[in-house]
């Protein structure tokens, strides 16, 4: 199962959590795997752990995704993946939002990814897979998340419409939608570590299975939805989320 012999798949954001985990997943199923980020000391430590390609790209700058696509076509032609994984997460209240926080992940969750896939598609195979990582946070109404989550939801309403769009290629695109996960992400927000260590607890609590998801746990999902069993499946959201998000008020 889940076999990616012979493929050619790229991970943006592939430096760290869900990333680094899918692209060691895909690696293990057998497909040549490219993995990008921002920073060149990550990138390049990361490509030498997983033992596979590291490319430095911002996919804020459209330009950069240009250059991306033309080298990745360059040494290995077309692509069958491509795991639109590279994101940001920030908090702040409504009526506390800059648009500096807006700009910031608008660009990045949806703008990047909107780009990545729409410049990456002319060296997608027919009958390849695209994968969108979004969030459970596009439906809860956490507070705190307005910006992040308008970002997932537009990403997965463009999954829905790309689905249809891109179906006669036999192109499959879906979103996989994490609940709370263990990933560099939430030390990326600048809460102190006692205000994250609270948040952290309070969201276990929540959850029913009583623990947050591991980047392993979404990597395999998204091997599967990368690889030719999952050929019947397009314009799908994947909730991953240990239940919170079918019975939220769970305490």
């Amino acid at each position: 199962m889940n076999d990616l012999t012979g493929k050619v798949a790229v991970v943006t954001g592939g430096n760290s959590g869900i990333g680094y985990a899918t692209a060691k997943y895909f690696k293990e199923a057998g497909a040549s795997v490219i993995i990008t980020g921002r920073s060149v000391d990550r990138v390049a430590t990361a490509a030498n752990e997983l033992g596979v390609i590291g490319i430095v790209a911002d996919v804020t700058d459209l330009s950069a995704i240009d250059a991306l696509v033309e080298q990745v076509k360059n040494e290995f032609g077309n692509i069958d993946v491509l795991f639109v994984n590279a994101g940001v997460f920030s908090l702040a209240a409504v009526g506390q939002n800059t648009e500096e926080m807006f700009d910031m992940q608008m660009g990045i969750n949806f703008k990047g990814a909107v780009f990545t896939t729409e410049k990456f598609l002319p060296i997608i195979n027919d009958g390849g897979s695209i994968i969108n990582l979004s969030s459970i946070n596009a439906y809860t109404g956490m507070p705190n998340t307005a910006i992040y989550a308008a970002s997932k939801a537009a990403l997965n309403s463009y999954t829905r419409t790309a689905a249809t769009e891109l179906a006669p290629r036999k192109i499959r695109v879906n979103s996989v939608n994490p609940g709370p996960t263990y990933t560099p992400i939430f030390g990326k927000t600048g809460m102190p570590e006692v205000q994250l260590n609270e948040f952290s607890e309070a969201m276990q609590n929540r959850i029913p299975l009583k623990r947050f998801g591991q980047p392993e746990d979404i990597a395999k999902l998204v091997t599967f939805l990368a690889s030719d069993d999952a050929s019947f499946i397009t314009g799908g959201e994947y909730n991953i989320d240990g239940g919170i998000n079918v019975n939220p008020i769970v305490s």
